[in-house]
């Protein structure tokens, strides 16, 4: 493999520490993928196989709808984690497309070594279970935020959590994102980057 696993190797050693071989047999399966812009990770209906890192670029998890409208339901970008873990998890197809929007490389580990890997690296299943919370704890706090802050609020705090969102995601999948038509997102950028 010719990736550039540095980054990798500090994500997994924030939660976790590997011994030498642990990290050697990890990086044995690792596979690099690049993804072109427009080009898809999973598309709807197939089965999600993988759990892959962003080594660099963006991705995006859309759903289309019957009117061929799209959703857009959350993102991926560098330095984060992409799949979809309800499809991979439990072997179903997948709901929901996730796309490039800019050409991306990722360190892919397939699931089923991932499943291997917890024998041997049981460091490992810790890391992934707290990938796992973490994503639930993402989920839930986006549901809570569509409830109870304002469109307004949930794009400052989408600014503050993501400070370099504006330049790599196009306006109408944050506006999406947010739950609010495109006009109105750019109002409220307005009135978000007006002098007072």
């Amino acid at each position: 493999m010719h990736a550039d696993l540095e980054k990798l190797k500090a994500n997994i050693y924030s939660i976790v520490n590997l011994t030498f071989s642990e990290w050697e047999l990890l990086t044995n399966i690792v596979e690099e993928v690049i993804i072109k812009k427009n080009d898809f990770f999973l598309k709807e209906d197939m089965i999600c196989d993988s759990l892959a890192y962003v080594n660099k670029g963006a991705l995006i998890y859309y759903k289309t709808l019957d009117n061929a409208n799209e959703i857009t339901t959350d993102f991926a970008l560098e330095g984060e984690w992409v799949t979809n873990n309800h499809s991979r998890i439990n072997s179903l197809p997948s709901h929901l497309n996730i796309k490039a929007i800019e050409d991306s490389a990722l360190l892919i580990v397939r699931q089923k070594d991932i499943l291997n890997l917890f024998d041997k690296i049981p460091a490992l299943e810790r890391f992934y279970r707290i990938l796992i919370e973490q994503a639930y704890v993402k989920l839930v706090q986006l549901s809570i935020d569509l409830q109870t802050l304002s469109a307004t609020e949930r794009y400052v705090k989408l600014l503050h959590t993501y400070p370099g969102i504006l330049q790599k995601l196009p306006l109408y999948h944050i506006a999406n994102y947010l739950g609010v038509a495109p006009k109105s997102l750019s109002r409220i950028r307005n009135s978000v980057f007006s002098p007072k």
